[in-house]
């Protein structure tokens, strides 16, 4: 059964085809997808194949991807979790994106501190990752200020519009 978890302001819960149009419009706009490593979205059919995706990681223990709901609306405004889990080396990659609207308002750590949280104390993780554009400035921040250390760079890893960026890797290790 998939988990919910639930924050002061948030749920992050199971998306499903509903969540298309919100997964759309994170994925269509170029501010949410610049620092991605992923195209923009043109179609919402595009948006339920992420659904697909997401649906298939977690059933196949490759990754977990919530919806991101603020508790007073309905519709998710983004998503967060795990890419890249390993159950067998007790890791897995953090990931997340919102909208632009709801920028600077706390979500993200919000959602951010509640998903370590998951990792470490219901999946078992030692290490959780991040992997960001050097130029994403908000989320290097936001991931400085949960504890994450900044370990290397890693030169041309992702593309975005054709061209290849130096990325930062970030580790936060159970403690």
């Amino acid at each position: 059964m998939f988990p919910t978890l639930e924050t002061d302001r948030l749920v992050l819960r199971e998306l499903t085809y509903e969540d298309a149009e919100g997964i759309f419009a994170c994925f269509s706009n170029n501010d949410v997808t610049r620092f991605y490593g992923q195209e923009t979205l043109k179609s919402i059919e595009e948006a339920e194949k992420f659904v697909d995706f997401f649906s298939r990681n977690y059933y196949e223990k490759r990754g977990i991807r919530w919806g991101i709901e603020r508790k007073e609306t309905t519709g998710i405004i983004g998503t967060i979790g795990f890419n890249a889990w390993s159950p067998k080396h007790k890791r897995a990659e953090i990931g997340y994106e919102i909208h632009p609207e709801q920028w600077r308002k706390g979500y993200t750590s919000e959602a951010v501190s509640k998903v370590l949280s998951y990792g470490f104390d219901v999946m078992g993780l030692t290490r959780i990752g991040a992997v960001v554009f050097i130029e994403n400035e908000a989320s290097n921040k936001l991931l400085e200020k949960v504890g994450f250390q900044k370990e290397g760079v890693l030169r041309d890893y992702m593309y975005q519009d054709g061209n290849a960026y130096n990325t930062y890797v970030y580790s936060l290790l159970r403690k």
